[in-house]
């Protein structure tokens, strides 16, 4: 090298290190000037970010006790205090990484002047930087930038400017916290790879221990990890990390904080960290398993729609969240349901959904399914939200009848105990579409009036039959003519979004969300809409047979309304939040509501009683179990039985259960018993089939030691027809 530009390298690493110095000495003497201004107003800024934007941490659910089922994060975080760091991690950590920590006051000059002259004469880059400057750097990347990569390529870059705020802001960390106070930080905010983040959930992750009962070579693999924590990982590099450690080992020695046998004995020892992966819950409601995992599903959409939280705050804030969830209800559900159908029967699923009635509030208690909660098909697992969101594509079936048998006594048109006719077939002459002729009688051939015949012989009610009698037995064509009665399908639409049908009424025919931009006709309107009456039209007749597709949880809380004397409330499955200071968090649910009068409720309900009785669909199921309670209840079968509903209840709990073909298969589904439920050409399930077995096996068990309590005494002007 010529002497020229020896001489020129020597003036500019003076002139380098002329600049650092002011640099380090803005925040101690000032500075006059715009340029410095500025410089004082980032430095504050970030510093303000540092302490204004808190670290992710775990957010945890759990059930009804307080018993944690599951964790929600993005980055696995178990915050420590200072006093809960042993000397050995302490030490570890600052003889790899800042041997003058104890000494220097943000900065180290003799590290930071030897990094300048070693990157200015371009030899390998060099980052001097101490643990108060890498809290910084590292606050940056993990929680402030944390969702910014370019705001986390700017923290990391190389440059003198980065250096400069890096150690003014470290300088003045150093003057408003201690060291342990900033050896805590830096300990609760970097990173030790796959999603680790800090020392309390790393001594968990990879020794299952806590950061006080951390070993001496446990101590020095974790503090040398920081560096490079995916060249180090212990798992998939463990000559690495081996090394990694041994040269902690050896710096503790030089820093004179362990002896050199101590440190030669440790270097023999294997690394120790648990086997195959870390040890750490999985990120999200998988975590809750196989059974509680739909439960967790629908705690994490409830509160997105309830809380005004977003899914990253959710995931990051650290939050506890106590659920509704009644685990052995859920399991007696999960069994019932299993029982039933098996959980890798091929396109068959089996939902149970549990409430409980109240006039402040509906509990939700469990939310099963036959298929498992997960991730691995091949094993009947889905994370498909089954039991609560719109999957049941297929329809309810029968128990829509409900909603035109609530209309017609609300308008006046029937009480539970008026006459109905139970013909073989039935013409409706308000409703269009659907058979051109009837099989026995019915308009001319050319006509397009509904015409609708009963799935069984009915000839032995059809005389002196009532409305009360008529949904125990499901007679199709009593409730087509109680809705020609109605004069259009609009009372019972609105009916069916009052007692709880709310998402699923707005839900598209497809079952999906409306999106009012989209070029398919059927998924820019509403069920409500294209069911409902229009000018040219009174609506689909065949809506009191239930064909649209639906939510079991709805299902299941429109029972809860009928039992709880007809207030609706949204199916909660939140019994309290608490942010990460203990703090409760407001949560704003939907508010209760006075849907139906409470005397058409209680009558409604003594008009569902007869249907686990002798005639009644869900008699055999009922019996089977020895079913003694009062109770209400209702099946349903759709057309083709791709689907079969029952929605039941007791005073003290309501639900639905619902067996559909989902994800394929052609036919309908067959039912030849508990175990033998599938699909096949020409499918024979019916509501009091599969799903009123799911119901009362699981309800049996469930209220097993609880009194029987009466269903609500009946309201005389619900019980027969007339004006009110």
């Amino acid at each position: 090298m010529r002497k020229a530009d020896g001489l020129f390298k020597l003036i500019g690493l003076c002139l380098l290190a002329g600049v650092l110095v002011a640099g380090m000495l803005f925040p101690v003497v000032g500075a006059a000037g715009v340029m410095s201004n500025q410089a004082s107003e980032t430095v504050e800024k970030t510093s303000s970010d540092l302490a204004d934007i808190p670290p992710p941490l775990v957010t945890t659910v759990t059930d009804s006790t307080g018993k944690p089922i599951a964790t929600l994060y993005d980055q696995y975080r178990l915050p420590i205090t200072e006093n809960q760091i042993n000397e050995a991690m302490k030490w570890a950590l600052v003889s790899v990484e800042d041997k003058r920590f104890y000494e220097h006051h943000g900065v180290d000059w003799q590290g930071t002047l030897r990094a300048a002259v070693s990157n200015t004469t371009g030899a390998d880059t060099q980052g001097a930087s101490t643990l108060t400057q890498q809290l910084t750097k590292n606050y940056l990347i993990n929680v402030v930038y944390r969702t910014d990569p370019i705001g986390q390529k700017k923290a990391q870059e190389q440059s003198i400017s980065r250096k400069l705020k890096e150690a003014r802001i470290a300088i003045q960390l150093e003057t408003k916290l201690t060291k342990q106070q900033i050896l805590a930080n830096y300990l609760n905010i970097v990173e030790f790879s796959r999603q680790i983040f800090g020392i309390g959930a790393a001594a968990h992750a990879y020794f299952d221990t806590t950061p006080e009962k951390l070993t001496v070579p446990q101590a020095a693999l974790l503090a040398g990890l920081v560096n490079n924590p995916i060249n180090n990982d212990p798992w998939k590099h463990p000559d690495k990390a081996t090394q990694r450690r041994n040269l902690v080992l050896d710096r503790m020695v030089d820093n004179k904080k362990l002896a050199k046998a101590d440190a030669d004995r440790f270097k023999g020892e294997p690394l120790g960290v648990v086997p195959d992966t870390p040890k750490k819950p999985p990120a999200n409601c998988i975590g809750a398993g196989p059974e509680a995992g739909f439960f967790c599903q629908y705690v994490e959409d409830y509160l997105l729609k309830a809380s005004g939280l977003t899914k990253d705050q959710l995931y990051t804030g650290g939050y506890t969240i106590k659920s509704t969830l009644d685990e052995r209800a859920n399991h007696e559900a999960k069994v019932s349901a299993e029982a039933q159908v098996d959980k890798t029967q091929p396109y068959v699923a089996n939902t149970l959904s549990l409430v409980k009635p109240g006039k402040n509030r509906h509990e939700v208690v469990a939310l099963a399914a036959n298929r498992d909660y997960g991730q691995n098909q091949d094993a009947g697992q889905t994370t498909y939200a089954l039991p609560t969101g719109v999957y049941n594509t297929g329809g309810a079936g029968s128990t829509y009848k409900i909603f035109t048998t609530a209309a017609a006594m609300e308008k006046g048109v029937a009480g539970i105990f008026s006459p109905v006719d139970v013909p073989d077939t039935y013409v409706s002459r308000v409703f269009m579409g659907g058979a051109k002729t009837c099989p026995k009688t019915g308009p001319p051939a050319n006509s397009n009036w509904y015409c609708v015949g009963n799935a069984g012989d009915y000839s032995k009610i059809a005389q002196g039959a009532t409305v009360q009698t008529a949904l125990a037995t499901s007679p199709n064509t009593a409730f087509v003519e109680l809705e020609d009665r109605l004069g259009s399908t609009g009372p019972g639409i609105d009916m069916a979004k009052r007692l709880g049908m709310r998402e699923t009424m707005a839900s598209t025919t497809g079952g999906g969300t409306v999106d009012p931009k989209s070029p398919d006709p059927g998924k820019r309107v509403s069920q409500a809409e294209v069911y409902g009456p229009t000018a040219n039209s009174p609506g689909y007749g065949a809506f009191t047979l239930g064909f649209s597709p639906l939510s079991g949880l709805e299902l299941g809380n429109v029972a809860a309304t009928i039992l709880s004397g007809g207030v609706w409330c949204p199916p909660t499955p939140i019994a309290g939040v608490t942010d990460r200071n203990g703090k409760p968090v407001p949560i704003k649910e939907a508010p209760c509501e006075q849907v139906v009068p409470e005397g058409l409720a209680n009558t409604l309900a003594v008009g569902m009683s007869k249907d686990d009785q002798p005639g009644g669909t869900s008699a055999r199921a009922a019996a089977d179990v020895g079913w003694d309670r009062p109770m209400i209840g209702k099946t349903g079968t759709t057309q083709g039985n791709v689907s079969a509903t029952f929605v039941g209840g007791t005073a003290q709990l309501a639900g639905a259960a619902m067996t559909f073909k989902f994800g394929g298969g052609q036919g309908g589904i067959c039912d030849a018993g508990a175990g033998n439920v599938r699909v096949c050409p020409n499918g024979n399930i019916f509501g009091g089939k599969a799903p009123a077995r799911t119901w009362f096996g699981a309800m049996k068990n469930i209220m097993n030691g609880q009194p029987p309590s009466d269903l609500p005494q009946p309201d005389p002007q619900y019980m027969g027809g007339g004006p009110r």
